[in-house]
């Protein structure tokens, strides 16, 4: 029997860029949230600043091309791009006024109240005035550089996310009034402190330069001042196939990028018409486009403030465990720590379980294990100060053959990426970039070591980059294995990654671009089929987003045969639930908290022999068709029996969450019908932990 669906599927989609607006309207719902630390908070409000920020400068700058190219045709969920960029702007707006009211209503006088003050330049007294007054002469005037314009002086380029001064200046003998810019410095911590006490009383960087815009323009008369910041498109693609040197090309790229045309203007509300009309006229950019707020301008400032050592105001300290299979080895024995590993395998959750007495002691081991012959490694994002890359280094330099594959594509990471590959390739290191046309987004290394017998693969392969700082924080799990199946499996896919060899069979991998779509559709039907024979059925996936329509329709379809399918999806959901007839049977949730849920998860249950696979892909047509992704197959029981009781606990009725409703809306479910508070996921978890 075929399923029928409405002729327009699309009004069984929710568009991708209004659910991420969804994603990050559920951020800024836990900055609202008066039951979370004060400073915390802040800091999510921060994070909603930030993100907003991404989401101009990708996902509008997107739309806009498509509309100035031209193109009507409607996505998925129904809307030409010019409807959807004028539903984008609105509900952006509303999100960011929001923003702006909860800073000024409720955390600035809340902060206040725990003696933690922004205030502004006319509530300083004198001393603090004379201290904010030498500083100034001291440290940020000589960087400033006040640009005019004039007939000599066109308008300066203005950079993208810059915060700058609009200033309106007159000869005290003349009438004419004439225009300058002043870039406020981001050099220089954004909250100045009032005093050199240890007392939390700030004023923003920029009110310290417009007290003292007298210095920057001796003899003229300040006539007005306004604050202003520019969003520029960030998303660019490059023709791999016409370049010859890809990194060079992609240092090329980045350069241009800076030049992108605006897509956003944020202004002070105070503005005076004139003023805006000159910005909007040199910027190019239309008024639609432009956000008049209360200042300060740009919030993501705020992880300074976020970032005060006030533990009363913060969650309760925590510091993840090292893994019990691995504690009995955390001396620097390598020798012990790979023979801990040759009948084990370690299933890592982190940021609960340490990844640096993990993943990253299995990568110095490998470095400085005499032993160890080969190290290869995907890098798609890691921290500035990597441990991994210098244990690469090492070993490169003890003369073990090691390969890099590094993604210098990974969005806003490209510079340091380039960075990294110029730094492994001095050092020796056999650096590639992947597939042509591909970005290598699987998270995988391999380690092959010389035993008494034979050789010997040991490999990990995980749902989150190799990155220690962001593993604090990110929520990903991983597996250490020296399974000879994964091993072979890991090694022709590096081959592929680093020569010409093309596999589509794996033992305990399903690889993108070419089996991880047909492999997971494939098993959504085996679903179906064990459903309609009354076997055991039932999907529950863990994803970022969800929006390929193929999986769309598989789960639609899977629902409609009384497959029970729940899902948890942190960001983008273009995905239905509940709707009668279509996808009664699909729940979904998302968990949005302390940490960042960050894993994959796909389970089945696969008529009784339940099936697990976690990796590094979403359910994107990116992740499917375009990027090396790799899930590996779970066969442990017992951590078979682990993640069946992560996902639970995702599903339980005892938790903080957002549910979908069938017309496409979130809602957060945070105490129970008593009033009495649900808990944090993560704070259970933690509790857990201790225990």
């Amino acid at each position: 029997m075929t399923t029928e669906f409405p002729n327009d599927f699309s009004e069984l989609l929710i568009d991708r860029e209004l659910s991420w607006l969804d994603f990050n309207q559920r951020v800024l719902e836990l900055a609202e949230d008066n039951s979370l630390p004060l400073l915390e908070r802040v800091r999510f409000l921060a994070i909603f600043s930030s993100n907003l920020d991404d989401f101009y400068m990708i996902r509008v700058a997107t739309v806009k091309r498509k509309i100035e190219n031209g193109i009507t045709q409607k996505g998925i969920a129904g809307l030409t791009p010019s409807e959807l960029l004028s539903k984008v702007l609105i509900k952006s707006r509303e999100l960011a006024d929001r923003k702006a009211a909860l800073f000024h209503n409720e955390l600035k006088p809340a902060l206040a109240a725990q003696e933690i003050e922004l205030t502004s330049w006319d509530n300083l007294n004198d001393l603090e005035k004379s201290y904010l007054k030498e500083y100034f002469l001291n440290t940020i005037f000589p960087i400033l550089t006040p640009l005019a314009v004039d007939p000599l002086h066109p308008f300066p380029y203005i950079s993208g996310l810059s915060l700058n001064l609009a200033i309106v200046v007159s000869h005290k003998e003349k009438s004419d009034k004439f225009f300058a810019r002043v870039k406020v410095p981001p050099v220089i911590p954004r909250f100045v402190k009032t005093q050199k006490s240890a007392i939390h009383r700030y004023v923003t960087l920029e009110e310290v330069i417009v007290a003292n815009l007298q210095e920057l323009f001796p003899g003229m008369t300040i006539e007005d001042y306004f604050t202003f910041r520019v969003t520029r498109n960030q998303d660019f693609e490059i023709e791999e196939e016409d370049s010859e040197d890809l990194l060079e090309t992609m240092e090329q790229e980045l350069l241009q990028r800076r030049f992108g045309p605006p897509v956003r203007l944020e202004v002070d509300r105070k503005i005076k018409p004139e003023l805006l009309s000159l910005l909007i006229d040199e910027l190019e950019i239309t008024e639609a486009e432009v956000i008049q707020r209360q200042g300060p301008i740009d919030l993501t400032c705020l992880n300074q403030i976020a970032d005060i050592d006030r533990k009363d105001l913060k969650y309760p300290v925590f510091r993840s465990k090292t893994s019990k299979f691995l504690l009995e080895t955390e001396s620097e024995d390598s020798e012990a720590f790979f023979d801990s590993l040759k009948n084990n395998e370690v299933l890592l959750h982190h940021p609960y379980e340490s990844f640096t007495t993990s993943v990253v002691r299995f990568l110095e081991n490998a470095a400085r294990d005499p032993q160890v012959l080969a190290i290869k490694q995907t890098l798609y994002r890691t921290s500035g100060d990597s441990p991994i890359v210098d244990a690469l280094i090492e070993a490169a330099e003890a003369g073990k053959q090691v390969l890099a594959v590094v993604e210098i594509r990974a969005r806003f990471d490209e510079l340091a990426n380039v960075r990294w590959a110029r730094k492994l390739e001095s050092a020796g290191v056999h650096v590639v970039y992947g597939l042509m046309g591909m970005k290598t987004h699987a998270k995988l290394s391999l380690i092959v070591r010389q035993e008494t017998n034979s050789l010997r693969r040991y490999c990990h392969v995980g749902t989150g980059n190799y990155n220690p700082k962001t593993a604090r924080l990110y929520e990903d799990w991983g597996l250490i294995s020296s399974d000879p199946d994964l091993g072979h499996d890991l090694s022709r896919l590096f081959n592929q990654l680093s020569g010409f060899v093309v596999d589509t069979e794996f033992s305990r991998l399903l690889v993108a671009p070419r089996s991880l779509r047909s492999g997971l559709l494939g098993k959504i039907e085996k679903e179906i089929e064990n459903a309609k024979k009354g076997l055991p059925s039932g999907i529950r996936f863990k994803l970022n987003s969800l929006l390929d329509e193929a999986f769309v329709d598989a789960l639609y379809r899977a629902s409609t045969a009384g497959v029970k399918v729940e899902l948890v999806t942190r960001g983008i959901c273009s995905l239905k639930p509940e709707i009668p007839g279509v996808s009664e049977n699909i729940k979904v949730r998302s968990i949005v908290g302390r940490f960042l849920e960050h894993s994959r998860i796909f389970n089945f249950a696969n008529g009784g022999e339940t099936e697990f696979w976690i990796g590094s892909a979403d359910l994107m047509e990116r992740n499917l068709d375009r990027r090396v992704e790799a899930l590996v197959k779970i066969i442990a029981p017992e951590h078979k029996a682990t993640l069946n009781a992560e996902l639970e606990g995702y599903f339980a009725e005892d938790i903080d969450r957002w549910e979908l409703d069938q017309n496409g809306t979130w809602h957060r479910k945070d105490k129970d019908v008593h009033g009495k508070k649900f808990i944090s996921l993560h704070a259970r978890l933690i509790d857990r932990l201790k225990r």
